[in-house]
């Protein structure tokens, strides 16, 4: 089972896309534990994660929490996608980045 964290500034906006993501993730029969939380939890939270996905908010910290992260793929989710609150687009991008 691949886990996907999505990290924002207080892990209340990514939240609904997660609701979205495991909609999408349920329809595909893909198995995989999707939860949010705030980037100040990075470190604790997303030390086992298949790969991290970072609001568009907090774009401007991925360097800082893929060095807390080695060898976990950290991005940013698209602004458009998140905006839309796109769960299968979202959950697609997470898969590539985990080339799964």
């Amino acid at each position: 089972m691949k886990k996907i964290v999505l990290l924002c500034a207080s892990g209340m906006s990514t939240s609904m896309l997660v609701k979205k993501m495991k909609e999408a993730a349920a329809a595909d029969n893909y198995d995989c534990s999707i939860d949010a939380f705030s980037a100040s939890e990075a470190a604790t939270k997303a030390a086992d994660a298949d790969c991290v996905l970072l609001g568009p908010q907090i774009r401007f910290q991925k360097n800082k929490i893929a060095e807390q992260l080695p060898g976990i793929p950290v991005d940013a989710i698209d602004m458009r996608m998140y905006g839309r609150m796109d769960g299968k687009g979202t959950l697609d991008f997470a898969r590539k980045l985990m080339k799964d």
